[in-house]
């Protein structure tokens, strides 16, 4: 998770590459990827909201996986101290 280019290489892969498991009807993929992006905040917000892009086409899925993807990015907002990067882009998803 420290190291920009794996994180990128590995979650972005699993994001824009997977779309079986990333648009799980569960939701559980935009799960995995709103935890990774919480989480690359307090140490790398700039590729937290790289890897962010996936979620904000939350509008383009069927009604369940728009409440799942849209709900992560809420989620994201909600934090307490969320970087300037991460919120900027999280918001904007959401207008």
């Amino acid at each position: 998770i420290t190291h920009p280019t794996q994180v990128h290489a590995l979650v972005g892969a699993f994001a824009n590459g997977n779309p079986l498991r990333f648009h799980a009807a569960d939701g559980s993929g935009y799960e995995f990827l709103a935890d990774r992006v919480l989480e690359l905040d307090a140490i790398n917000p700039q590729v937290g909201a790289r890897l962010l892009a996936p979620l904000g086409r939350w509008r383009r899925y069927d009604e369940g996986r728009r409440g799942h993807m849209k709900g992560q990015l809420e989620r994201i907002l909600a934090k307490d101290g969320l970087s300037r990067d991460i919120y900027e882009i999280t918001s904007k998803s959401l207008k």
